[in-house]
């Protein structure tokens, strides 16, 4: 009995100190919050630099970007689009700026509507041509990113575009991205190389491998096809009608 008693006194010596740390430990500290009140949604806003790459291998160094900067709340955001191609060594290329308004419609869905300005730089200086942008965009299923977007010129010119890629992820950091987009167009607009009809389809195949999730490199292959009315004019320009490049790039957000 003596030895028993002994053991549970040192029993309740250990149990106390830990015991008093325990109740003593500090709790992390809440917003206060009111239930049934009004709470402000919060504002998100990221960067993206998706495709920033070169094409090494071919004549005149071609260059291409592509990204946006979003910022807004759960169910409205504003978005500015811009993407843009040429050749880096003489100074000539086009581009592409979109202003739009997004609300969600879905849960993996949002529909956009706002301006699209296309701009090319050439021999005849700076030119430009403003439309109006509607579309969606958003997750398909099986993961799938979607975005179809209907544009209509000041002259009443119609055009369509449709782009979707997947992000097929091999290990956590090494990420397979293919990726497509289909244009066409209602009528001709010979001043801008569009054709009626199917104008172009153009795929890609990128390879990234994220050094830290903001930060990825990449290399990859990129395929464009002209059709129809776009190609005679591409064959007029001295442009091929088919176009296969490797790319080198990274890609970039915050």
């Amino acid at each position: 009995m003596p030895r028993l008693l002994s053991a549970l006194a040192l029993l309740a010596l250990a149990a106390g100190p830990a015991a008093a740390q325990h109740d003593d430990a500090p709790f992390p500290e809440y917003p206060h919050f009111v239930p049934g009140a009004a709470h402000p949604p919060a504002v998100y806003a990221l960067a993206l630099l998706d495709v920033f790459e070169v094409a090494p291998a071919a004549a005149g160094l071609p260059g291409r970007l592509e990204g946006f900067y979003r910022v807004g709340a759960d169910r409205n955001r504003l978005f500015l689009r811009a993407e843009g191609e040429g050749l880096i060594s003489e100074g000539e290329g086009e581009a592409e700026v979109q202003a739009l308004y997004s609300r969600l419609v879905t849960p993996y869905f949002e529909a956009q509507a706002g301006v699209r300005l296309d701009t090319e730089v050439g021999e005849g200086g700076l030119r430009a041509r403003p439309q109006l942008a509607v579309g969606l965009e958003g997750l398909a299923p099986y993961f799938f990113e979607v975005e179809p977007f209907v544009f209509l010129s000041y002259k009443g010119d119609l055009s369509a575009r449709l782009e979707g890629s997947y992000d097929l992820l091999l290990t956590q950091r090494l990420v397979l991205q293919p990726e497509a987009e289909v244009t066409l167009a209602l009528q001709e607009v010979e001043d801008w190389d569009v054709g009626s009809g199917l104008n172009a389809v153009e795929a890609g195949l990128r390879l990234r491998y994220e050094i830290k999730r903001e930060v990825a490199p990449y290399v990859g292959v990129s395929f464009l096809q002209r059709f129809g009315g776009a190609a005679g004019f591409a064959r007029a320009d001295g442009e091929p009608t088919s176009e296969g490049l490797f790319v080198v790039g990274v890609r970039l957000w915050r």
